[in-house]
């Protein structure tokens, strides 16, 4: 029994990701921004479930329901993807956006996101 609570107490080292409460994973190395209302965004990260942007978080209200589009650039061209979220959290600066769920158009165009940043870095590691 003392043996147990010992081992209990010791470190563990392990190579596993720690877990997260994240459903989705962020993604902050896209070349990203936002619209709303005609004014333009920097996207601090991005996931499937929502956006954080860099922003004066006096223009939104919390729990406010916006749309919003999010332009990517990719390789060859711009992806807009039009979309609808509400506003969850703002802090000194930073707003987040939680999205409504995804239909599957938009999920299919956050795929093309991800899918040309792997065909990118694929490229850039072959040089």
């Amino acid at each position: 029994m003392f043996s147990s609570f010992l081992a209990s107490l010791r470190a563990t080292t392990s190579n596993d990701s720690t877990e997260t409460q994240r459903r989705h994973p962020r993604r902050g190395n896209d070349r990203c921004v936002v619209v709303i209302h005609g004014q333009t965004f920097p996207v601090e990260n991005w996931s499937f479930g929502g956006v954080l942007l860099g922003a004066d978080e006096r223009l939104f209200g919390t729990t406010q329901d916006i749309g919003i589009t999010l332009k990517f650039k990719l390789r060859n061209t711009i992806l807009d993807v039009p979309h609808r979220g509400r506003v969850i959290r703002k802090t000194n600066g930073k707003v987040a956006i939680e999205f409504e769920a995804l239909d599957k158009t938009i999920r299919r165009a956050f795929q093309q996101v991800l899918d040309d940043a792997n065909a990118s870095d694929f490229a850039t590691s072959q040089i």
